[in-house]
């Protein structure tokens, strides 16, 4: 299997189960009264889920492979959604947006504060009058002190592909020089029985909500109020930070 492919199955097994946010989304989708931009949209867990309530959505990822399977899938399901490749750090995005938003901590896979602030001034770009921004971040460090730490027992993201079985367990989070570190152990078992594994991490950085909206007032943008998401068995809970163009 090409490792495209496995990028699109690999993405799917680690998130397309998690829906603890959803609500958060629909809530705010809801509210919006216009079309939606999704930064860091993936396969389309997140804008599929709202367009087929009828919300008009726009994708962008940086990674091609997943924008194609965004749009295989929304074409497949007859949604009024599309998706574009794009980089948030240098958003090139036609139209104006009633609600944008970042789920799964995406704003967290940048470097720096830099970074983030060419994100922010961005998406702020995205907004229509009156729009919203709407960002999921784990919000500090978790107390994560100790060099390493266990995250507990839960049980492995599992999917299946024609026969194959893809297995990805979480079996550490860890602090590491400002970052989160999330560690994963992935496993592959062919139709025949064979097995394979491979670890992988997945590192963010270190961000509270305060010092998120502290950055955006900086890029043009203030604070709007703020969502809990509770955590799973899987899954830390995260805040929704909302934000909106300065007057």
């Amino acid at each position: 299997m090409g490792s495209g492919a496995e990028s699109v199955i690999w993405h799917d097994v680690e998130n397309g189960s998690y829906d603890a946010d959803f609500a958060v989304w629909r809530e705010l989708a809801a509210s919006a009264g216009g079309p939606i931009l999704e930064v860091g949209c993936g396969t389309g867990r997140v804008a599929l889920d709202l367009a087929k309530r009828g919300h008009h959505v726009l994708g962008v990822d940086v990674d091609p492979v997943l924008v194609e399977a965004f749009r295989e899938r929304a074409e497949d399901r007859e949604l009024e959604a599309n998706a574009e490749v794009g980089d948030v750090r240098d958003l090139q995005v036609e139209g104006e947006f009633a609600l944008v938003i970042v789920p799964m901590q995406t704003i967290q896979l940048l470097d720096g504060a830099e970074e983030r602030r060419a994100a922010l001034e961005g998406m702020g770009l995205c907004l229509a009058p009156r729009g919203l921004l709407a960002l999921a971040i784990v919000d500090g460090d978790l107390g994560a002190g100790a060099p390493g730490f266990e995250i507990g027992r839960p049980l492995p993201d599992i999917g299946e592909v024609d026969g194959w079985i893809y297995s990805s367990l979480p079996v550490e989070l860890r602090a590491d020089e400002g970052r989160i570190v999330i560690a994963r152990l992935r496993q592959i078992i062919t139709p025949d029985g064979d097995l394979t594994d491979e670890h992988a991490e997945l590192a963010l950085a270190v961000l509270d909500a305060g010092l998120l909206e502290a950055e955006a007032y900086e890029a043009g943008l203030r604070p709007a109020g703020r969502h809990e998401i509770a955590a799973t068995e899987a899954h830390v809970g995260s805040t929704v930070v909302l934000l909106e163009a300065a007057a």
